[in-house]
């Protein structure tokens, strides 16, 4: 039976998947209308690779924390955002300075799914998530925890906040 924690996660990485479609309707194609006319009708492009690696990241909330893992056996934050981005057809780095590296700086105001968020944990930055939207992001936290979901809002993650960046 899944849990209703779980069937929210489901139905959001869904749903992000399917935003990255509907959202991006921008190219029309002639086909023929009731009367034998062209019409134009839009057609979907594929979601961005940001959706589709947030929705790979979202199908492993509940996988264990693994310090060094990047496979579906346990996760670290930064296998996790590399593992997700593979899934979803890119290569990226696989540690967090590399990651914070090979990414543009992105407003917080200018978010998109799938955009990376760096924290500063212990006076460091050593941290990375992935922005699923709505001011959340999914992460593996640390030893003894599960991939999961979190809030930017929340005062821990609000005040460890360093910056957003965007893939290559």
């Amino acid at each position: 039976m899944i849990t209703q924690t779980a069937r929210k996660i489901s139905i959001l990485a869904l749903t992000i998947t399917m935003l990255g479609a509907v959202s991006a309707c921008s190219t029309q194609a002639v086909v023929e209308g009731p009367d034998r006319s062209p019409a134009k009708q839009p057609i979907a492009r594929s979601p961005s690779i940001g959706a589709r690696a947030a929705a790979v990241a979202l199908q492993q909330v509940g996988v264990p924390y693994l310090y060094g893992g990047s496979t579906t056996s346990g996760f670290d934050c930064s296998g996790l955002v590399q593992y997700s981005y593979s899934r979803a057809g890119k290569s990226v780095p696989r540690t967090t300075g590399r990651l914070w590296s090979a990414t543009s700086t992105v407003r917080r105001g200018d978010l998109q799914v799938g955009d990376l968020l760096f924290f500063e944990i212990e006076g460091k930055m050593s941290h990375v998530g992935m922005y699923i939207g709505d001011q959340r992001f999914v992460h593996a936290p640390s030893s003894g925890r599960t991939v999961t979901v979190g809030r930017l809002t929340t005062p821990y993650y609000s005040s460890a906040f360093i910056r957003a960046g965007r893939p290559k």
